[in-house]
């Protein structure tokens, strides 16, 4: 009997023994670097605020995908106590929350919670926030997103590998319009798809998000309708004064090839701090129609202000300002008529390199092959003027067939201008005396020399500038008309 026993008692020792090993390494919390937390999302987006009366909780799952146990030594809400969400940890409530263990291959729950009231008009349109995590030295963040005021949002909901995050805002075949009732929030890019049509009603205000944009794909269509007294105005979302002419807060209008018989056409709008105003390209096939621009003002933008490969572009009553690269970048050839164009370029921001203008009749191969392409260029009663000596420059081909022509113009430059077949009724380096160029104001002074020296042939067919006043007697040079007692302040 005893030699059963001591085998009997000598095995539930041994599986003890290991038992108790187990525990003691499952409580062990490792300090391995490595180890880092999973999230079932990397940001948290509360689209539902509206329809919840200004607020909403989401749930947020954080996983240790390791065998170990792990200690989370800091779960942090960024803007702390002043943040528009609270976080729920373990029945907590709060902002802040320090050494919470997650054993190996389980999970913790978080829940998220915001709060606003969407019609505060002096609330973000978009209210952001970050949730902080510190494991092992390792610091990760997950991204909370929540809309602050009545809007329209456009959230990107396609992610196709070479583009940006994108929504479709008009299908093919279909005509979408989008009107002033409410203003416009685009995170991502809003695409016009082929064929599709979006019109923009006058006094619409469209917000982009940071490096969000609008994008007119190929055969798409984009038709900006606004007015003098109401125009529409494209620009970052954060509206706190101290953004108010800050660049680059959002990416691009990117217009592509049209379809025949319908031209993109931006009427009386604004296009403001963000890094490309407008880049019109043919990318699919050379384009057949055209971008028409009437009362169009770009400014304070972080790269250019009008970019284009190979386009057709008309322009009347045209504001291209304050550009930390080029104001007028037009490449790979096309054909182009601006006249009462103001192109100012007195950008602080970086040192500046390049001219306020820029022509260009070729392309670049993968090769590093030029491949020349026609261009046809014409500038009339316009004003040319910048910081740098030099603010007109060309990078001609003589493999294709090109011609720029300049009548009735001021040109910063010091190029010779004696060639009449490019160059006539010149001022050269004469200063337009804006009156005030670092607010924007590029309406020119009594004393200015553009005064009176338009051409009437050139203004007969723009009979207004771009706020209205008439220019039939003695049209000036560029887009403002001088009017005799016009006070101070920003133009448009």
């Amino acid at each position: 009997m005893k030699s059963i026993v001591f085998p009997v008692i000598f095995l539930i020792i041994i599986i003890s023994m290991a038992s108790l090993n187990s525990c003691k390494k499952k409580d062990v919390v490792s300090s391995d670097p490595a180890l880092k937390l999973s999230f079932s999302n990397d940001s948290v987006i509360f689209d539902t605020v509206f329809t919840t009366l200004g607020s909403a909780t989401h749930r947020l799952m954080v996983y240790n995908t390791s065998n170990s146990r792990i200690n989370i030594s800091n779960i942090t809400l960024e803007q702390g106590s002043n943040s528009a969400y609270r976080i729920n940890v373990d029945g907590e409530s709060g902002s802040q929350f320090t050494n919470i263990e997650i054993n190996g291959g389980d999970s913790l729950y978080i829940f998220l919670r915001v709060t606003i009231d969407p019609n505060n008009q002096n609330n973000p349109l978009i209210v952001e926030d970050n949730i902080h995590f510190l494991t092992n030295t390792n610091e990760q963040s997950v991204k909370l997103v929540a809309w602050g005021q009545d809007a329209n949002y456009i959230l990107a909901d396609t992610y196709t590998p070479g583009f940006p995050p994108y929504k479709i805002v008009a299908d093919s075949l279909e005509t979408v319009r989008w009107t002033s009732e409410k203003p416009y929030v685009i995170y991502g890019f809003a695409v016009i798809d082929s064929y599709g049509k979006l019109i923009i009603e006058e006094g619409t205000k469209v917000y982009f998000h940071k490096s969000s944009g609008l994008w007119a794909y190929a055969d798409g269509v984009l038709k900006v309708f606004g007015s003098i007294e109401n125009p529409v105005t494209f620009q970052g979302d954060r509206l706190e004064s101290d953004y108010a002419n800050i660049p680059g807060q959002w990416d691009r209008i990117w217009l592509m090839e049209g379809r025949t018989g319908e031209d993109h056409e931006i009427k009386n709008a604004i296009i403001q701090n963000g890094f490309i105003g407008i880049q019109a390209e043919s990318f699919l096939k050379v384009t057949q129609n055209k971008v028409f621009l009437e009362n169009v003002t770009i400014q304070n933008m972080q790269g250019f202000g009008l970019f284009t490969r190979t386009f057709n572009i008309e322009g009347e009553n045209t504001v291209l300002a304050n550009c930390g690269g080029y104001c007028m970048a037009v490449t790979g050839g096309g054909n182009y008529d601006f006249v009462h164009t103001t192109i100012a370029n007195y950008w602080t921001g970086t040192s500046r390199n390049t001219p306020a203008l820029f022509l260009n009749n070729y392309l670049v191969d993968t090769l590093e092959q030029a491949i020349p392409i026609p261009l046809n260029f014409k500038m009339g009663n316009s004003i040319v003027y910048g910081y740098n000596e030099e603010e007109f420059l060309t990078d001609m081909d003589g493999g294709a067939d090109s011609n720029y022509f300049f009548e009735y113009n001021i040109l910063k430059t010091s190029r010779d201008l004696s060639d009449e077949t490019l160059f006539q009724h010149i001022l050269k380096n004469e200063d337009p005396l804006f009156l005030d160029f670092n607010i924007n104001d590029y309406r020119i002074d009594s004393l200015s020399p553009a005064v009176d020296y338009g051409s009437r042939i050139i203004a007969d067919p723009v009979p207004k500038d771009i706020l209205g006043n008439s220019r039939i007697e003695s049209p000036d040079l560029g887009a403002y008309e001088f009017v005799p007692g016009q006070g101070g302040g920003e133009g448009r």
